[in-house]
């Protein structure tokens, strides 16, 4: 369960060092820890994306640089069947992620002293928000970029368009066929995990949780919704909303990336 230094040096002007460790179940987890060159003021996690890794398309790189920058530690791992971390892409389950970000969470606060964080983008909000009964304790303040907190409106009946792309009528019946549909050209989304999208409810597990939260998300995501998001956030308490104006989902410029970073850096921070 505990890490294993494999490298260690200066990424960016900042300490870093990658490490791996077995998540609960054993699968092992590719991670990289980014320090500050000072005191640590507290930790951050951070889970990505359901077709991406620990990096987020370099988002993740750029924000753990920038909160190491501020005096957190950072810890940015990727989920089983993802970048370099064991497991198959087909084998990728909710329950499976909740283990790791478990352990994530474990490992992280064995590294950083202070607060824990937890930062999570799309898909990564899911494992984050129905892991909160457990993990209430161990954060002091989530933030969800572009959140899935609604597994049914997302994926089982899709109201938005790369969802009709992805999970439509043909993807499902292709699901039936193969065992596994195809999302985005590259990630093969497995027959169990399909099925846990009728089961689990993240939007109820973030709303009865009551770790301080920040949302961001873009108003013009056509991959998860933003009303969804914008109404679970002003309808929880000690919860603020940071819309993104034209943005689509993962914040799809360099300027609207920045924005995201930057708001997130500084309401960690307090400021």
């Amino acid at each position: 369960m505990y890490p294993v230094n494999a490298l260690e040096g200066l990424v960016g002007g900042f300490q870093a060092r990658s490490l791996g460790f077995a998540s609960v179940d054993g699968v092992l987890i590719d991670a990289v820890v980014n320090l500050p060159d000072g005191g640590i003021r507290g930790g951050v996690v951070l889970a990505h994306g359901i077709t991406v890794d620990r990096d987020e398309g370099g988002m993740f790189v750029r924000l753990a640089e920038r909160l190491a920058g501020a005096g957190f530690g950072v810890l940015r791992f990727s989920y089983r069947g993802h970048g370099e971390s064991g497991g198959t892409q087909e084998g990728v389950t909710i329950a499976g992620e909740m283990l790791d970000l478990q352990t994530a969470v474990a490992v992280a606060r064995t590294e950083f002293a202070g607060p824990l964080s937890l930062v999570a983008a799309s898909f990564g909000a899911v494992s984050s928000c129905v892991s909160l009964p457990y993990l209430e304790g161990r954060l002091s303040r989530l933030v969800l970029w572009n959140p899935v907190l609604d597994l049914v409106r997302t994926f089982v009946e899709p109201e938005l368009p790369w969802g009709v792309e992805n999970f439509g009528p043909e993807a499902q019946a292709a699901l039936n066929d193969r065992g596994h549909l195809l999302v985005d050209d590259e990630f093969k989304l497995g027959r169990v995990l399909f099925e846990e999208f009728t089961r689990y409810r993240p939007a109820e597990a973030f709303a009865a949780s009551g770790v301080p939260a920040l949302v961001v998300h873009g108003d013009r995501d056509s991959y998860v919704s933003y009303e969804i998001a914008a109404r679970a956030a002003k309808e929880r308490p000690a919860t603020a909303l940071h819309t993104i104006e034209g943005s689509d989902h993962g914040f799809d410029s360099r300027e609207r990336e920045d924005d995201a970073i930057t708001v997130t850096v500084d309401w960690l921070s307090g400021a």
